[in-house]
């Protein structure tokens, strides 16, 4: 849960009078305070969450030990935010706070990190080592709370059981079609249907693995629970947003999808404008192709799997954000494959599934799947319509941000897949990397190169000739790549000649429009020199002054 500074002021007071101390830490930090401690607490708390059931713990600074509300200067140049990073460096399963938060209390500033729950069966390590709670001050998690934790193993929170709820709060209409959807599958393995018919609601919830013994589970109140049932959940409510962003990001429309969210997603598709886009692909034709801007299939599929895997612990919410060229989901809980290149490798299983009785619920309707194809499903037709790869921001440890083009952004890439349609899906991946002007790694581009599909310097690298004379971008590359350095030193000779002396602005104008168009304008005036001291090292030209005064100029002209 995120909080307003009213909601928050109002939660920390609640905490100074009368919460377990097991799971708040107040600390005085009247101006610093070590980070290795921080960390410790962060394991400390997180665990003790756990244990006790918690959503969430808590480190406060600027409240003493003893309850009294002090203030705290703690990082107050504005870098506490960049904390969220930090400590990912020390943590396990890369975790990080849930929010930190700056309130005033009585006139004073209080500074408030909200810390995850450890993760079910593995506690959370602070640089290896796990801690716990013991009066006021932190000490190595005893071996008990260890295996209390780590007994949690195979613990799925989807599963489990909600007493108080009975099949009065599923939707009938997503019981039915649920019941259509698991026939369907069944069918399509070639079993028996007729006997499926025959069966009632609760049977074939129970088949498909949503109910348990007709027990209403996390898992079928998330899928199948009536929008008024979402009390059940203690203040959560598992919710799809939908937001329309004006061009200037303003936001123009929203609307929020509630239970059952497997009736959501057709209906949050819905809003979804999905325009006729026209592209020219190739690059032998004047007849332009026609496609919707997104496909159905990628646009379900990630909201599929955005209920699929979210940490409802974290009790977030799903955000689809539509914007003019594209479309931005966003969940709660880590990215289980850690990185989009490992689930694009042949044959990769994830490690665990966040929510397995929930995935495989969803299997069974037809939702998900479950060998780990989704992702290179959604590249696979982002690549076959020579449109941008999905983009998957994994910035923050504990959420996922994917998103999905609905337009071309750069003509090479898309008319080099055009042109050669049997590039692998590693290799176009590296390329859309290069399109969004993202940092490839040294060994992948020396790869690339080999293959003639890239050129330049490293990290300011672009498509290469061979490319380029593909597609018929040969002008493009020029401008790109520059000129050789040859041609410079006799164009700055040619200037200096004339203008007697100049410093290397002056120059860098007079190269203007032929210097490399990848490099900035930091670059290029570097470049600039660096061909200036070549010359100078020749015994063209030399130079007066130092720094922004210095002038070059001809050596033979000064020797006149």
């Amino acid at each position: 849960m995120i909080y307003t500074d009213q909601q928050l002021i109002k939660r920390i007071r609640k905490m100074i009078d009368d919460f377990e101390d097991e799971v708040v830490e107040f600390k005085e930090a009247r101006s610093n305070y070590s980070f290795k401690d921080i960390g410790k607490y962060f394991s400390a708390l997180g665990n003790e969450a756990n244990i006790r059931g918690y959503n969430e713990a808590w480190l406060i600074f600027g409240v003493t030990n003893t309850k009294k509300i002090v203030g705290t200067a703690y990082r107050e140049n504005g870098s506490l935010q960049n904390l969220k990073k930090e400590i990912v460096g020390g943590t396990n399963e890369r975790a990080t706070f849930m929010e930190i938060y700056e309130v005033k209390i009585d006139g004073r500033r209080i500074v408030a990190f909200q810390i995850p729950p450890a993760t079910r069966g593995i506690p959370t390590t602070w640089n290896g080592a796990a801690y716990a709670r013991e009066d006021e001050n932190t000490c190595p998690l005893p071996m008990d709370k260890m295996d209390l934790i780590r007994s949690q193993i195979g613990v799925d929170w989807s599963k489990e059981i909600i007493s108080e709820a009975t099949l009065d709060d599923l939707d009938p209409e997503a019981v039915a079609y649920a019941r259509k959807l698991f026939m369907k599958k069944q069918n399509a393995t070639k079993k028996s249907t007729e006997m499926l018919q025959n069966m009632s609601d609760v049977e074939i919830l129970n088949k498909a693995g949503i109910l348990i013994k007709g027990k209403i589970t996390n898992a079928a109140l998330i899928l199948l629970g009536k929008e008024d049932a979402a009390y059940l959940f203690d203040g959560f409510i598992p919710r799809i947003t939908w937001t329309l962003y004006n061009g200037n990001g303003t936001v123009k429309a929203y609307e929020h999808f509630d239970m059952p969210l497997l009736l959501a997603v057709d209906k949050v598709y819905a809003k979804v404008r999905n325009e006729k886009y026209r592209y020219i692909a190739g690059q032998q034709t004047l007849f332009p192709d026609e496609t919707f801007q997104y496909e159905a299939d990628v646009v379900k599929e990630v909201l599929n799997n955005c209920i699929a895997h979210s940490n409802y612990q974290l009790r977030g919410k799903i955000n689809l954000e539509e914007f003019e060229d594209r479309l931005v989901f966003i969940n709660e809980g880590n990215f289980i494959p850690e990185t989009v290149e490992k689930a694009l490798e042949e044959g990769y299983k994830p490690p665990y599934y966040r929510n397995t009785f929930l995935c495989r619920a969803m299997v069974n309707l037809y939702m998900i799947d479950t060998n780990s194809m989704g992702i290179p499903m959604m590249y696979q037709i982002q690549k076959e319509k020579c449109f941008p790869l999905p983009t998957y921001d994994l910035s923050n440890p504990n959420r996922v941000k994917v998103t999905i083009y609905g337009k071309i952004l750069d003509k090479n890439y898309t008319q080099l897949l055009h042109a050669n349609g049997n590039l692998d899906l590693q290799t176009v991946f590296l390329l859309d990397k290069i399109q969004k002007h993202e940092i490839i790694s040294k060994i992948n581009y020396t790869a690339l190169k080999k293959q003639g599909l890239a050129e330049g310097r490293y990290p300011n690298i672009y498509v290469s000739y061979k490319v380029a004379d593909m597609v018929g971008r040969k002008t493009e590359y020029i401008k790109n790549k520059g000129l050789s350095n040859d041609v410079y030193k006799k164009i700055i000779y040619n200037a200096l000649d004339t203008m007697h002396e100049a410093r290397v602005t002056e120059l860098k104008s007079v190269l203007e429009g032929a210097l490399p168009a990848i490099l900035d304008e930091k670059q290029q005036s570097k470049k600039v020199s660096n061909i200036l001291q070549a010359m100078k090292r020749e015994g063209t030209v030399d130079v007066s002054g130092t720094g922004h005064a210095a002038k070059w100029y001809l050596v033979r002209k000064r020797n006149q």
